[in-house]
């Protein structure tokens, strides 16, 4: 099964408003977040670094838990949670306005040769959108799926997948050489980000030969 079914087999139905927390404790969600008309935004560190401090800040102080992540060049991948009292949309909603801000600061300082084509693909969205804002760096949508966290097998299934991007790119060799994620953490090292880890899921990876095993096999491209 390729990386592309497997999400489009998971995703389902986004549960808005109060009803994010229906199921307590054991509710989590993963979720990516795209870039509009798929640019390959985080290229450049300067970039990464604005999701990866903007994710501390809602950890820190907007009510986001995030159990495990990745940022790829157009794409996050978050299994995330929202503390008691918040809405996951509302985080999202949130955290795509202020890194949207911040990134285009980053562009309009940064000696980018690319900052005029971004600039105009992130103003068309908007326009063809029919939107407010000027500017768009995010998709609107980003079809959350439930994860009942009592279900292992599920969770492993998903870490995997999230942490084994860049190896299906073939950025890297395996899921801990890459920094922008959460596999490291997984490992026993410290990350960028200050995840909330999963003891089911950190005991059954520490206990793997290697994160890309089995889904590696299962799901890497041709």
């Amino acid at each position: 099964m390729k990386a592309e079914k497997f999400l489009s087999e998971t995703y389902k139905t986004w549960i808005m408003g109060s009803d994010n927390n229906v199921y307590g404790k054991q509710a989590c969600y993963f979720i990516t977040f795209n870039t509009v008309d798929w640019v390959d935004v985080f290229i450049r560190p300067v970039y990464k670094q604005v999701v990866v401090h903007t994710l501390n800040h809602f950890i820190d102080n907007k009510g986001l838990i995030v159990h495990g992540w990745c940022l790829m060049t157009n794409h996050l991948h978050m299994m995330m949670q929202a503390r008691e009292g918040y809405v996951i949309a509302e985080i999202e909603k949130e955290f795509k306005s202020f890194t949207t801000t911040k990134i285009l600061e980053a562009i309009d300082t940064e000696p980018d040769t690319r900052k005029e084509w971004m600039m105009k693909r992130f103003e068309n969205f908007g326009n063809l959108m029919g939107l407010m804002k000027k500017y768009h760096v995010w998709q609107s949508s980003s079809s959350p799926a439930f994860i009942d966290r009592r279900k292992t097998d599920t969770l492993i299934e998903h870490f995997s997948f999230i942490h084994d991007n860049p190896v299906r790119d073939r950025f890297v060799d395996t899921a801990v050489d890459y920094p922008y994620s959460s596999a490291r953490d997984y490992a026993g090292m410290n990350g960028l980000v200050n995840i909330n880890k999963l003891t089911a899921v950190e005991q059954q990876l520490a206990a793997a030969e290697s994160f890309n095993s089995n889904f590696f096999v299962k799901y890497i491209r041709n």
